[in-house]
């Protein structure tokens, strides 16, 4: 998997003037937890163009005041206007215990379905996995070369060693369809036996909720940090 490493600067205080004075700055507050504390630190939000605006996982260290960890990104929080990022979660990890996170699905190759005039349908690009940190991809690698009109690809059919994929194991991941169905609007329904696991959480709900608690979520979560 990718690496970033960010220099980074302790945050001693958590309140809304200081976080206030941190953002007008050109910093964004941030806080990584699952270890056996809570860290609380800032750095330029010019260090954070690589990790956010970019489809690449990255396990990111941190260096705070002579101090390094390893964390994974978990939510971003947007300013509901000028869309400037105003807090990020990280959560920690451990090179000997198991982690998760969303990675992007990467087709490879060229399906004789398509090549054919069938047209492909990506059901979903992106997977939650989980495994230890040095053995994870940044991206799913699925080729369909052998895919023909009709065929699908769902979890189960996929494997990667020491990866396991938690996504609902009949989902469907990629099918070609003909010319015809797509002209249609018609797609190939996924196996209807996992569709209320599906319809509680879903694709965006494996992803997480970035950008969705705004400057209000973000200020309560420096409160609570106090």
């Amino acid at each position: 998997m990718r690496t970033l490493e960010i220099n980074a600067e302790a945050r001693t205080q958590t309140g809304k003037k200081e976080t206030k004075r941190l953002r007008k700055e050109g910093n964004v507050p941030c806080v990584m937890y699952g270890g056996d504390k809570n860290i609380h630190f800032y750095t330029h939000e010019n260090n954070f163009k690589d990790l956010v605006y970019s489809s690449n996982v990255y396990i990111v260290t941190v260096h705070v005041n002579g101090e390094t960890h390893k964390g994974v990104l978990k939510d971003i929080q947007f300013h509901p206007v000028t869309d400037k990022i105003i807090h990020i979660d990280f959560m920690e990890v451990y090179d000997n215990k198991p982690v998760t996170i969303v990675v992007p699905v990467n087709l490879v190759g060229e399906s004789v379905g398509i090549k054919g005039g069938g047209k492909l349908r990506l059901k979903r690009r992106r997977l939650a996995i989980r495994g230890l940190s040095d053995v994870l991809p940044d991206k799913l690698d699925i080729d369909i070369t052998d895919m023909d009109v009709g065929d699908t690809i769902q979890i189960k059919d996929l494997e990667y060693e020491g990866v396991e994929i938690l996504d609902p194991a009949r989902a469907m991941v990629v099918s070609v369809i003909s010319s015809r169905m797509a002209m249609k609007g018609m797609e190939i329904p996924e196996d209807t036996e996992e569709e209320g696991e599906e319809g509680e959480e879903g694709e965006e709900g494996a992803e997480g909720t970035e950008g969705t608690e705004g400057a209000e979520g973000a200020e309560e979560k420096e409160a609570e940090g106090k």
